[in-house]
């Protein structure tokens, strides 16, 4: 089934047209019928299927549709979101996917001055997707009203209630309509947040989950690399420096091991830009546009950029330190192999960090494929020698569990 046979508007038809999108995703074939029913819902799809389209389809259509036959004021649908990157993100998507129709989109968070937020809420608006300190803080100081709210959606759910801002949810669903809608949608989600997400549901709500046995998604290739904490960054470096045109998204557990390494790459005359919470949110927006169109190729992030950011053409993820928090293992890696593309990751892994592989590894049900380096060629990196490339390595090991497979099957 095509978007162009769907009962929405053909306004919205025409922007993902231009969009490029003909046919839905799993998630959106799945998801939109039952939002449009005005249904409460409860979605877990891989990284990178397109659930934010899933929702922002059928919202921005009711919207549009309710409009044009009588002017509504305030707003009617609140989108939370853990992250202000990924509240920019979406605001983008919406305005793309809303052009030519009657729906007011704005995206809120911190960071930034909020006279300009005050003036445009007083504007007027339909959709607004906030980070949680910004819309609460507008909420205290009597500027945001969420009493005409109809539809309340938490992107990454699983990440907004496990910061804990459940209360916080709860106080503004009982400020919506009695008959309001709740869609959750996210990645990844544990038993007790589960749990908790459909505490906050009606009992009909329908759940939909498409991930498969291995949460990672099959356009992934994914390994691990047993690196010294200290060799870290000689192996970044070379990697580097062996495919100059591929967009690399580098992460670090922290603020300061972000910082430490972007200054490490420039002494190796590499060109790196690096976000976290603590850096000017003006500075954030910047790097990761410039990563974004491609004029830096190299980001550093800690994992404020994990979580649901769509960044195109992202060849390769690095996992400079292995994540603390067992999940963002699947949402860091999820950055590559968006849509139809093809991607790679590679874990940097040192001694100290095999305990959290290991939880990794229950996590997605299987080993993670080891890349095996010899002593000569792990020398080889230090000493900044591009003998043999660690691609050449990659493919060695892919043809390797190949052989081993097919050995396997003809046991």
């Amino acid at each position: 089934m095509k978007f162009e046979q769907y009962f929405i508007s053909e306004e919205i038809k025409t922007n993902l047209a231009k969009l490029g999108f003909q046919r839905p995703t799993d998630i959106q074939f799945k998801a939109i019928p039952s939002i449009q029913k005005g249904e409460d819902v409860l979605a877990i799809a891989q990284t990178g299927t397109g659930k934010t389209a899933a929702f922002a389809i059928p919202v921005i259509d009711s919207i549009h549709k309710d409009k044009t036959s009588k002017r509504s004021y305030g707003i009617r649908c609140l989108i939370m979101v853990p992250t202000r990157e990924l509240a920019a993100q979406i605001g983008e998507v919406f305005a793309k996917l809303s052009r030519h129709t009657k729906v007011a989109t704005f995206a809120l968070y911190g960071g930034v001055e909020q006279d300009a937020q005050i003036k445009k809420l007083q504007d007027g608006l339909d959709i607004l997707v906030a980070t949680p300190g910004r819309l609460f803080d507008l909420i205290k100081q009597g500027h945001l009203r969420v009493e005409r709210i109809r539809t309340l959606i938490l992107d990454e759910a699983d990440r907004m209630l496990d910061l804990g801002f459940i209360n916080d949810i709860q106080a503004i669903k009982k400020k919506l309509p009695q008959k309001h809608q709740t869609l959750f949608f996210s990645a990844t989600i544990s038993p007790e947040i589960k749990k908790l997400a459909y505490s906050q549901v009606r009992g009909s709500a329908i759940r939909i989950q498409l991930s498969p046995e291995d949460p990672v998604s099959k356009n992934v290739s994914h390994h691990v690399l047993f690196v010294e904490k200290d060799d870290k960054r000689f192996f970044l470096e070379r990697f580097i420096k062996e495919h100059p045109e591929d967009k690399i998204l580098v992460f670090v557990r922290t603020k300061v091991r972000a910082e430490r390494v972007a200054k490490a790459m420039h002494r190796a005359e590499i060109p790196a830009l690096f976000i976290h919470g603590d850096k000017d949110q003006r500075e954030r927006l910047e790097a990761m546009q410039s990563f974004r169109t491609g004029r830096c190729r190299t980001l550093i992030a800690t994992d404020v950029s994990a979580r649901g950011i769509d960044i195109p053409d992202v060849q390769v993820v690095i996992n400079y330190d292995i994540p603390d928090v067992t999940e963002n293992y699947v949402h860091r890696v999820g950055r590559t192999g968006r849509g139809v593309h093809k991607g790679l990751a590679i874990s940097f892994c040192s001694e100290e960090e095999k305990t959290m592989l290991a939880d990794i590894e229950q996590l997605i049900g299987k080993p993670v494929p080891e890349l095996s380096m010899d002593r000569g060629t792990y020398a080889e990196t230090l000493m900044f020698s591009h003998e043999k490339s660690l691609e050449e390595l990659i493919s060695s090991q892919e043809a390797f569990e190949a052989t081993k497979k097919k050995k396997g099957k003809k046991k």
